[in-house]
């Protein structure tokens, strides 16, 4: 069986994944009866399109017409449900003329994915986990053939460094990522800054070339936090931050325009690395709802101009829907980060970003919402301000993703009446990776000189022609596989 069938053999799996996968940090939202019925449409067409092309189901759907005809499904089942405020801008020949699909799909874009994530498989946070529990077990890609009876963790090597770069570099055309953190305390950390540093060698040693950034995790409501930032700066070269205001010592959150969030700031400064992705919106629970909320953003970008804030997920607080900004209405989510930049005269284009990880891999099931979205971030924030991010592996590969992102478009009707911006090639450009280009300080030709030229460039190049996706996602896509990843990780018993 060629090994472009392996992960798929009867083509099942659509190349562009709708379902109700979450990255942890919310619950799940069930599928509408539009995802449903165009989930279905897609692979009917997809049936229909490989008889037409001489091809096993399987094989049509991992080329680029397999994602052209899925995405022309979702516009079909969309339009006819009066969701036409985004659309996917694609010719229906797309769906069949391989060329026609390439011009819309393909790109060569330097891509930078700002918040990547990954499990360390053989971390020191295990220790800090029960017996009985059985963390991340219940993700699709964790029963992979790495995992074997003699050794019951040995499942967590399917969520590890090399399955993490066969899915972002290999699987999708993403060039450079940052590997984040998830909100924890320094001794349960499920990826540990050495492991993220380890990841980051593993391909540097392997590739030839520097692909991975990393962040510093700081909750500086946490006891010693404030204190490591020097040691983090100093031993890990860091690029960057990464705080969640939602967490904290018995679940209480803060600001960063509290005391404790603006020493936290001023502590940043004396180290010399001075961007913060800070977590707002998609709150991780009833208690952490205000902190999700972004009214300390626009406070702290006019107190510290010299300082870049990357404002994860954009404010963006999922299911909930999403209209053109009123400045009388009083909205949570993306339209508090709006309304914060607005109150303190922080302009667009200035020291605040808006980044789309799990945000856009969320509204790409829900066009009008996706185009109000993008449509204010691009307006407010600024089209040089909006970063691309994936939460990725949460999402699987994200190419699916990048894939939707090159044809997705706002209505001329909503972008008449908000005056929101076409999504032209050029803007496309910036937010894939040119706009995180400014505040992380690098040169996009000089990183796709040396990885357009690294072995892991060959490798990939050689890869393509016998291509091996899984078009599979990892998170939780229930409330139960949800809550049972909260307590497993807690090692709570079920």
């Amino acid at each position: 069986m060629p090994g472009n069938r392996q992960n798929d053999p009867d083509g099942l799996r659509l190349p562009i994944k709708i379902d109700s996968t979450s990255n942890g940090e919310f619950k799940p939202i069930p599928l509408t009866r539009a995802n449903h019925e165009a989930n279905h449409r897609a692979l009917i067409l997809a049936s229909e399109n490989a008889r037409k092309t001489a091809q096993n189901r399987r094989s049509f759907l991992i080329s680029s017409c397999g994602a052209a005809t899925t995405l022309l499904a979702m516009n079909q089942v969309n339009a006819a449900a009066g969701k036409t405020g985004g659309y996917f801008a694609l010719p229906g020949a797309a769906a069949f003329e391989p060329d026609l699909a390439a011009a819309k799909l393909d790109g060569d874009e330097f891509i930078f994915d700002v918040q990547g994530h990954y499990v360390d498989p053989r971390g020191a946070w295990l220790k800090q986990i029960p017996e009985f529990a059985k963390p991340y077990s219940g993700m699709p890609k964790a029963d992979c053939d790495l995992y074997y009876e003699g050794d019951p963790m040995s499942y967590l090597d399917c969520l590890g460094p090399r399955e993490f770069i066969k899915d972002i570099f290999l699987d999708s055309d993403t060039d450079l990522m940052v590997l984040s953190f998830v909100p924890s305390t320094a001794d349960a950390e499920p990826v540990t800054i050495e492991a993220a540093a380890a990841t980051r060698q593993i391909i540097d040693e392997l590739e030839g070339s520097k692909r991975l950034l990393l962040h510093g995790r700081v909750n500086p409501n946490q006891p010693h936090d404030l204190e490591r930032m020097e040691q983090l700066a100093a031993t890990w070269g860091i690029s960057a931050w990464k705080t969640y205001t939602q967490f904290g010592p018995n679940g209480q959150g803060y600001y960063l325009s509290d005391d404790v969030g603006l020493a936290f700031i001023e502590k940043a400064q004396q180290t010399g690395v001075k961007v913060i992705c800070v977590h707002k919106g998609l709150p991780l629970g009833r208690n952490s709802y205000e902190h999700s909320q972004c009214k300390d953003i626009g406070v702290v970008a006019r107190l510290y101009p010299d300082m870049a804030f990357i404002v994860y997920h954009s404010g963006y607080v999922a299911g909930k829907p999403e209209v053109a900004y009123d400045a009388a209405a009083s909205r949570d989510g993306v339209d508090t980060l709006i309304k914060s930049l607005l109150d303190n005269d922080v302009a667009p284009n200035s020291n605040v970003y808006a980044e789309l990880g799990s945000t856009w891999r969320f509204l790409m099931r829900e066009p009008d919402h996706a185009a109000h979205v993008l449509g204010k971030l691009l307006k407010y924030c600024g089209e040089k301000n909006v970063l691309w991010g994936t939460d990725s592996i949460w999402y699987g590969s994200p190419q699916d993703q990048i894939q939707a992102f090159r044809a997705f478009q706002i209505a001329p009707e909503l972008r008449e009446a908000h005056g929101y911006p076409a999504i032209t090639p050029e803007l496309r450009a910036n937010v894939f990776g040119l706009n995180a280009t400014v505040p992380y300080k690098i040169s996009a030709a000089e990183v796709q000189q040396h990885t357009r030229a690294d072995p892991l460039h060959a490798r990939k190049e050689n890869y393509r022609n016998d291509r091996n996706p899984h078009f599979a996602t990892y998170g939780p896509k229930t409330r139960r596989q949800f809550f049972d990843l909260l307590r497993r990780n807690r090692g709570e018993r079920t």
